[in-house]
């Protein structure tokens, strides 16, 4: 398989082509439906989140064909990422300046590509070069019986808690992992 997979700090550049996986994937091949997954609720989180500073997305092309995407968020001090936690988290856990968590907001992968492992290489080169030191995620638990989360776990997260970021959000697996393990807080 050779895929190129391309970094991206404009949304602009890339916003259609982000839009488009996340519909297909979303709503098409995992039939998930209602105002949380979409075109315009997405595409709300996705201005909210790209607005942040050091946004960053990876995008894997085969060819002309996009295959999948991620990006990621630092947290800043006035983060409301932690704030909608269900579990009660450790004192100080949730301090945030910028430099110490990156949040993965989104990772997809279209159907012909998944199973190949593209999902993992597209996640660890948008990981590959960020200067903080733990990396967060929020997975639905419950399709697939928990695949998704087992998946992440085998990838070094592991969860913290529940949360439920939105009022018409799943309530969701939030899960960490050291990005450098010489930081491992």
């Amino acid at each position: 398989m050779s895929v190129e997979l391309r970094h991206h700090h404009d949304v602009e550049e890339v916003r259609r082509t982000i839009v488009d996986i996340h519909l297909e994937v979303r709503l098409r091949d995992f039939g998930l439906v209602g105002d949380f997954y979409s075109a315009t609720r997405f595409n709300d989180r996705l201005t909210g989140h790209s607005s942040v500073p050091g946004w960053e997305a990876v995008i894997a092309y085969d060819g002309d064909q996009p295959a999948g995407f991620a990006y990621c968020t630092p947290l800043g001090p006035t983060t409301r990422w932690w704030s909608s936690m269900t579990t009660p988290l450790p004192e100080g856990y949730t301090d945030e300046d910028g430099t110490r968590t990156l949040a993965l907001n989104e990772i997809v992968v279209r159907r012909d590509w998944r199973g190949t492992g593209l999902a993992q290489r597209i996640h660890e080169e948008l990981l590959k070069d960020r200067r903080e030191r733990r990396v967060t995620l929020l997975v639905n638990p419950t399709p697939s019986d928990g695949k998704v989360q087992k998946i992440y776990e085998q990838w070094g997260y592991e969860p913290i808690g529940a949360q439920q970021p939105f009022p018409d959000s799943p309530v969701m697996t939030a899960m960490t992992r050291p990005l450098n393990k010489a930081n491992r807080n």
